[in-house]
């Protein structure tokens, strides 16, 4: 499984992730088409399939010109306000793509309808990976990376629809007891922000300190920016 990580708009994420053995990728709210289609296209991978955090424009915008210009595209989510979509999701539902593995993990909070999708490869040894859309990473999992607008690193959505409780039972409890090695991979870069106010509430906390130090040095490791049209940029790959 290879990732690929595609910055657009303002600070969003939308990513596509190979199955290397069928060249067939799915696409994780694949918001700016045209950036999207460049990567396929450069990568020489098939796009059969997009997973939708959540209904929100900046993650499921493009989902009707894709399936336009895709025909045969199938579009998963678990909220039936999200265009375009094929295949409705329900909480700890498993879909399988070549040797990808894919479990729905619902998550309220943000949205009503937010779904994560945590991916692994069976007798890989890459680590697996998690896709959060809205939420920022707490340093629940230990990770480098992100997940749509559930899990960001150093924060969490902001309640649109979901309750406090609900929020709390997605991030300690469906989410947080993922494997430690999980990569998390999130919808938005809000990481030096989201730390600079978590120093101000917690000003000893050195754990903080030390990750706001590496956000500052390097929004993600392992990430080489260069420019791309569609307002946003392509970065290196995760995987193989």
């Amino acid at each position: 499984m290879k990732v690929k990580v595609i910055s657009v708009l303002e600070d969003n994420y939308m990513y596509l992730v190979i199955e290397e053995n069928t060249r067939e990728a799915i696409a994780v709210d694949a918001t700016v088409p045209k950036r999207l289609l460049e990567i396929v296209k450069k990568e020489e991978v098939k796009l059969t399939t997009i997973l939708t955090t959540h209904h929100h424009w900046d993650h499921s915008r493009g989902n009707e010109e894709l399936v336009q210009l895709c025909p045969g595209l199938r579009v998963y989510g678990a909220d039936e306000r999200i265009g375009a979509l094929t295949h409705k999701l329900t909480h700890n539902q498993e879909l399988k793509f070549g040797a990808i593995c894919v479990r729905c993990l619902l998550t309220p909070g943000h949205t009503l309808g937010h779904m994560c999708y945590f991916m692994w490869e069976d007798n890989c040894p890459d680590a697996p990976a998690v896709f959060s859309g809205t939420w920022r990473c707490f340093f629940v999992l230990h990770t480098p990376r992100s997940q749509g607008d559930a899990l960001f690193i150093g924060g969490c959505g902001r309640l649109l629809e979901g309750t406090a409780e609900q929020m709390y039972r997605s991030l300690n409890e469906t989410l947080g007891t993922l494997p430690k090695e999980t990569k998390v991979f999130c919808g938005h870069e809000h990481t030096v922000r989201n730390l600079k106010f978590a120093l101000k509430v917690e000003p000893d906390n050195e754990t903080v300190k030390t990750k706001l130090a590496w956000a500052k040095r390097r929004i993600c490791p392992e990430i080489h920016w260069e420019k791309g049209s569609g307002g946003g940029h392509e970065s290196s790959t995760y995987g193989k």
